[in-house]
């Protein structure tokens, strides 16, 4: 789930928005987004779908670099 946080977050700041601005835009609560970037939540396929859109990617690109263990 770290991984997975730090594609997010790096995505976000490539980006250059803040966690608020992302969690505004995928209608989520910032602490989540927060949570979601050091890898504590076991995030839903659909909040991926929202996350990707707002960052204008598809969700493969979370999964970029993350082995098949």
């Amino acid at each position: 789930m770290s991984k997975l946080g730090n594609q997010i977050r790096n995505l976000r700041k490539k980006m250059g928005i803040s966690q608020e601005k992302l969690a505004n835009l995928a209608e989520i609560d910032r602490s989540y987004v927060g949570s979601i970037e050091r890898g504590e939540r076991n995030v839903s396929f659909l909040t991926l779908v929202k996350l990707a859109k707002c960052l204008e990617c598809n969700v493969s690109e979370f999964a970029k670099d993350i082995p098949n263990e």
